[in-house]
């Protein structure tokens, strides 16, 4: 027992916490990029053929091929209640590497911001504790079905409302439906690494799972690229893709995988204060971020006549 947890502690934790680094500087890489090109509509393919031009792009789309080895490794040796938390972790590398691309100094309210999303959704993660994973989806079909349907009428919902108000609300729609399909991704990739796990480099062709986050996987991606492309900050985007994705995460292993869930009375009050601080950490960086953009807009706009898009930060 002891030998087994000294491997999950140095062998999931370092790969989940590399590749929460790893998706932090691709999320700020691709913002950076993304208010280069031209605006596209959302899901838009035309998007990637003007991204795959430009080089700072390309490797930020080396950084996520890094971040998923890691978490596919990291979901290999430990739980995804362990792992998931640790990728949490994320939002604070996006905010310091989009930092260091623009040249400027870390806005405290933003990271204050960012380490009240980390901390509160590793709480309500941890205080949730999901136990008995199976290592194949369930054999109930209401179970499987009943989740997808809300998983995709979430998606179309959060698409609609982003394409009907501008501004905020839209890249807020826009990154909750791209959480949501990261999160049906990360979900479907732990059955994949099972299937890797017992029968081999093989294995996972031979079931249809591995094609169902071939066909998500690539959605969820152009999708982040819309939200990117749309916000003016990268931490209020990024902060809600990332709160949404593991709790997606842990919906598929409770509803799917046979996860048990601690519902206790003192956990479900710790949750609740979890959330409070969630909802609470994403307000403030919603309302930083419209701050700083207009003291963006009053900058450049009468000196250089740049368009409030392209200013990021």
């Amino acid at each position: 027992m002891a030998n087994s947890t000294s491997t999950t502690l140095f062998a999931a934790v370092p790969a989940a916490v590399g590749g929460a680094a790893s998706f932090g500087l691709a999320s700020a890489v691709q913002q950076y990029a993304t208010q280069q090109v031209p605006n596209t509509g959302t899901l838009n393919p035309r998007l990637l053929l003007d991204l795959i031009r430009r080089p700072v792009w390309v490797l930020g789309v080396g950084a996520v091929v890094v971040g998923l080895s890691l978490q596919l490794t990291a979901l290999a040796f430990g739980p995804l209640v362990l792992v998931q938390p640790l990728l949490v972790s994320g939002v604070l590398f996006g905010v310091m590497f989009s930092a260091l691309l623009a040249h400027r100094k870390v806005d405290r309210l933003v990271v204050l911001g960012s380490l009240g999303c980390v901390a509160g959704l590793s709480a309500f993660l941890v205080l949730a504790r999901p136990s008995g994973s199976a290592k194949q989806l369930t054999d109930d079909g209401w179970a499987l079905w009943s989740l997808a349907i809300a998983l995709g009428v979430i998606v179309v919902g959060c698409l609609t409302v982003a394409a009907r108000f501008p501004g905020s609300v839209r890249v807020a729609g826009l990154a909750a439906a791209t959480g949501v399909l990261y999160g049906l991704t990360a979900g479907l990739m732990k059955v994949v690494t099972e299937e890797f796990r017992a029968g081999g480099l093989t294995e996972p062709f031979g079931h249809p799972v591995l094609y169902v986050v071939c066909a998500v996987g690539p959605m969820g991606f152009l999708l982040s690229q819309n939200t990117f492309q749309q916000g003016t900050l990268i931490a209020p985007a990024l902060a809600i893709i990332t709160i949404v994705d593991p709790l997606v995460g842990v919906a598929i292993g409770v509803s799917w995988l046979g996860e048990r869930v601690n519902h206790s009375a003192a956990v479900l009050a710790g949750q609740v204060i979890a959330a409070v601080v969630l909802i609470g950490s994403v307000t403030l960086l919603a309302q930083r971020g419209t701050q700083l953009r207009h003291d963006r807009e009053e900058t450049t706009q009468p000196s250089t006549g740049s368009s409030p898009r392209a200013a990021w930060g």
